[in-house]
């Protein structure tokens, strides 16, 4: 327990460190230069300087030719009507030609969706068309089969029939099986 405790109080020295060290990193560099100025300043006050005398010359180190020079920086920031009027019909042009381009875009855009709409009719009805004839085709053949179900439900009856006055006849099965395989080995005979 006391070395949980020694270990909160090294963790809370740690931080405190930490967190004045950041503190003097931010706020640091504005304070000395605030009172180096200070001290400057105090400096120059107490002792009288006489003023520095500087011997340069009123002619630039560097000179451009007279030629090269642009001495109208004063008519850089005056409006001239006619440029202004110009820029402004070119504005007016160039948001009109503008316009008129996605004017024309959108037409074309509309013209291909209407094509794509179209197109998609015209798909849509060949598979109606299709789906059509598969479900005439399954209706016919329901049709079909209802019919040979019906006429196979009535020649079974037939056919009991007919066994039926066989048998009272004194038809029976086996011998009816055993007659067909005779006859058939005096036809191959």
């Amino acid at each position: 327990m006391a070395m949980n405790q020694s270990r909160a109080v090294l963790l809370r020295v740690s931080l405190t460190v930490v967190a004045l060290c950041i503190a003097g990193y931010i706020v640091g560099p504005p304070l000395y230069w605030h009172f180096v100025e200070g001290l400057a300043g105090v400096k120059h006050s107490s002792s009288a300087c006489a003023p520095c005398i500087c011997d340069c010359s009123s002619q630039p180190l560097l000179t451009i030719p007279q030629g090269l020079s642009n001495t109208s920086f004063g008519d850089c920031a005056k409006p001239d009507p006619e440029v202004s009027g110009d820029t402004e019909k070119n504005f007016a042009e160039l948001l009109t030609e503008e316009l008129k381009l996605r004017e024309n875009q959108a037409v074309e855009n509309q013209q291909h969706a209407d094509m794509a709409l179209l197109e998609a009719k015209k798909i849509a009805s060949q598979y109606q068309k299709e789906a059509d004839k598969c479900n005439s085709g399954m209706e016919t053949c329901e049709e079909a089969r209802e019919k040979a179900e019906l006429a196979l439900v009535a020649q079974k009856k037939l056919t009991a029939l007919w066994e039926l006055r066989a048998r009272q006849k004194g038809w029976k099965e086996g011998l009816a099986k055993s007659h067909t395989h005779s006859q058939g080995k005096v036809q191959s005979a």
